[in-house]
């Protein structure tokens, strides 16, 4: 592949469903350094497209399900993917129980105990993250560093409904 086909397969916006209010500012702030970090750096093409990316991601919650609207930087459709949130439930739900724990403890605990929340939460993190490529197989290929931050994402979205 050549040097602009390695370019195009990349987000440059994402945006989250605007229906949702604000969420915690910790919450705000993962939110916040997920979309950073993705724009900074991501690989991501939806399978079968035959124009060119760069290309824009809208997620939101649509009756419970997981949605990816995907667009050119143009605005040109490109592809929309709906997916059961059910196989991340679990791991969404865990997750979060974990986020809490170690907001918690990053103001109150021993750096030992934010170190030992902390692994797990990088753990579950994972999981998620493989979960989501897992659910996305054959729709859109992502790397591992970029399902992570879309993970953070889609939690940030069932948090907040």
């Amino acid at each position: 592949m050549n040097a602009k086909a390695n370019g195009a397969r990349k987000l440059i916006d994402i945006t989250l469903d605007a229906g949702f209010g604000r969420s915690t500012p910790d919450v705000e702030h993962e939110r916040a350094v997920a979309i950073f970090d993705l724009i900074e750096e991501n690989s991501f093409a939806p399978v079968g497209d035959t124009g060119d990316g760069p290309y824009a991601l809208k997620l939101s919650l649509v009756e419970h399900r997981l949605s990816f609207d995907i667009r050119r930087e143009t605005g040109e459709d490109v592809a929309t993917h709906i997916l059961s949130l059910s196989p991340l439930r679990k791991i969404v739900k865990d997750y979060r129980f974990i986020c809490e724990s170690y907001y918690e403890a990053i103001r109150l605990a021993s750096p030992a105990k934010i170190e030992a929340i902390d692994m797990g939460r990088r753990g579950l993190h994972d999981e998620g993250a493989q979960a989501l490529r897992d659910r996305l197989d054959g729709k859109i290929l992502l790397d591992f560093a970029t399902a992570r931050r879309l993970f953070t994402l889609i939690c940030v979205l069932h948090w907040k409904s």
